[in-house]
């Protein structure tokens, strides 16, 4: 059956046993249309189902590597942090 939130990132995100999702495909598939499934199998991460929909955004994102690569030199940056509020004002969130 599901447990929510073991050792996800998503703690909301549904996890079964590959042996559950077996005999419960078609629910599997279903879930997956609103949220990614894990599959674990032996108590670890063995799998994650997503909708086609969900999986067209992530390799999107992944082909738009250089989102992630400014991120990645964003924190790499020295210097002294920024204080969340600062950051608001910066953003005109204030």
């Amino acid at each position: 059956m599901y447990k929510a939130g073991a050792r996800s990132y998503n703690p909301a995100m549904p996890v079964m046993s590959v042996s559950d999702a077996r005999s419960r495909l078609p629910q599997v598939i279903e879930s997956a249309k609103t949220e990614e499934v894990v599959l674990e199998r032996h108590g670890r991460r063995a799998a994650v189902v997503v909708s086609p929909e969900r999986y067209d955004e992530l390799i999107e994102a992944l082909e738009d590597g250089h989102d992630i690569a400014a991120s990645d030199a964003a924190l790499a940056e020295e210097g002294p942090n920024i204080p969340w509020e600062a950051a608001k004002a910066d953003l005109g969130w204030q």
